[in-house]
């Protein structure tokens, strides 16, 4: 038997608790049942223990990097996610889903470390494994000066990069970075703040193209847009006063960067202003607007289109 001796995410907050003033409230320590209590919503939550179940069996004490159960790791097999570590408890009931996870590790070489129930359990935060886990790899993101090098210096095609701005759900993070490889963009660029990170949700979502479309992090997302501009890149933010449609955006047969705001918000005043033109998807009166990811992917269309990049 082989016991991974590993830090989880548990670990990590402890070591932040340190060294930092009085002692916390019990429900504010993550190694106290309060704390768990409080995590899965048994304590003041209207839907009780049953939503406390359901939070709990969707992973919500896992961290960011790991995925739990034995659906979602199969699912995470067949869909090409990158791996760390997997991990299998000792003495797990098997069925057909769990075979079908050896079934398929022993056909892709990936190696499965068998470990204790109660070790998998701290690994994971207490999440409900059905004793199964994989943990994914830190993502490494790359730096938007490089990106926009890259994109401007391709002789294969124009540049065209991705800007998101208030982005914070993962699946549309995810979405968004897997319409950015069907129409050939060179990177998505995120800010450090205020935005969604690379994640096993976001792995999952993009069906495997964060393998292929680079994704950095801007510490000053305004910033990265003028050097773009200065670069040659023509600023496109959309949004719905956009006086200019987006099929018609001028400049779009040579580099551009397409900023894509939240749904709701949209973007931010600063990032309107480094915008070279604000463009618009027209849509029925009776809609307000469109999903992040759904906007961003008509928009790359496009610009992809109005390229040529369709013709035989």
């Amino acid at each position: 038997m082989a016991t991974e001796r590993k830090v989880g995410s548990g670990g990590r907050r402890k070591r932040g608790l340190a060294g930092r003033g009085p002692t916390p409230k019990a429900e504010d320590r993550v190694y106290h049942k309060a704390y768990k209590g409080k995590s899965t919503g048994t304590s003041g939550s209207q839907s009780g223990k049953s939503g406390a179940n359901r939070s709990r069996a969707q992973g919500k004490g896992a961290g960011a990097d790991w995925v739990v159960g034995r659906n979602p790791v199969l699912e995470a097999m067949t869909a090409g996610l990158p791996i760390k570590t997997a991990y299998v408890a000792e003495g797990a009931e098997r069925d057909d889903r769990l075979n079908e996870i050896f079934r398929y590790a022993a056909e892709h070489s990936i190696s499965l470390l068998q470990t204790t129930r109660a070790e998998l359990d701290r690994l994971t935060g207490g999440a409900v494994h059905q004793g199964v886990a994989l943990q994914l790899p830190s993502y490494e993101y790359a730096y938007p000066g490089d990106l926009i090098a890259d994109a401007v210096n391709d002789e294969t095609r124009a540049g065209l990069l991705v800007a998101l701005d208030g982005i914070t759900d993962p699946h549309n993070l995810g979405a968004i970075v897997r319409s950015a490889a069907a129409f050939g963009a060179h990177g998505v660029i995120i800010p450090e703040r205020r935005s969604a990170s690379v994640t096993a949700v976001v792995w999952k979502s993009s069906a495997g193209a964060l393998a292929r479309v680079p994704v950095a992090k801007a510490t000053n997302l305004n910033r990265v847009l003028q050097d773009a501009a200065k670069a040659g890149f023509t600023v496109v933010g959309l949004a719905g006063e956009g006086e200019t449609d987006i099929a018609g955006v001028p400049g779009a047969d040579g580099p551009v960067l397409l900023v894509v705001g939240s749904e709701g918000a949209g973007l931010a005043r600063l990032t309107r202003e480094r915008c070279d033109v604000l463009a618009r998807i027209p849509i029925a009166s009776e809609v307000e607007s469109l999903n992040a990811s759904v906007a961003a992917s008509i928009s790359l269309y496009e610009v992809a289109r109005s390229r040529g990049d369709f013709t035989d």
